[in-house]
């Protein structure tokens, strides 16, 4: 083989080592930051100043009758402790794309996690093909379950309570 064909093949193995580590590198950058999580806190506390005045106004009328239906939507354990999210007439999603109702920090908890949702006077709990489950209580749910007030709903290592 010629001195040519010979520093080719070099240069054509160093071109092709020089794609892989910057393939490795790309793979390993949409890892770290592929996802972003979009703190809805802040800005759904301007939002939300605003919903909870006209929220109140309604909730005000439901309670006067005598309703027990949840108004709000309560974190209790994992990384968003202490969240709160006012509850409408629209279902909550609940999982970690920034698509979802609640966005959820969490490694445990899939793109779109489960979703909760009203039906007459009472909410239901789904699960959405996650793969470590959701949870109702102790019961891990397989399709739409009632979700009584106060208990507690487990996405990932996120716990969620309905409350009034």
């Amino acid at each position: 083989m010629s001195e040519l064909t010979i520093t080719l093949l070099r240069l054509g193995y160093l071109a092709l080592l020089w794609v892989l580590v910057l393939s490795a590198i790309s793979v390993l950058r949409r890892d770290l930051y592929g996802t972003r999580i979009s703190d809805r806190r802040r800005a759904g506390r301007a939002a939300g100043a605003g919903q909870a005045a006209a929220a109140g106004t309604a909730g005000g009328a439901r309670r006067q009758r005598g309703s027990s239906a949840p108004t709000r939507l309560v974190v209790t354990e994992g990384p968003l402790t202490g969240t709160i999210l006012p509850l409408g007439p629209s279902s909550v999603l609940l999982g970690r794309a920034p698509s979802c109702t609640l966005v959820l920090d969490d490694d445990y908890s899939s793109s779109r996690h489960a979703r909760l949702y009203p039906q007459g006077e009472q909410w239901f709990a789904e699960d959405l093909g996650s793969t470590n489950g959701t949870f109702v209580g102790d019961q891990r749910i397989t399709g739409p379950t009632p979700v009584p007030t106060g208990t507690p709903v487990r996405v990932g290592r996120t716990v969620l309570e309905l409350a009034r």
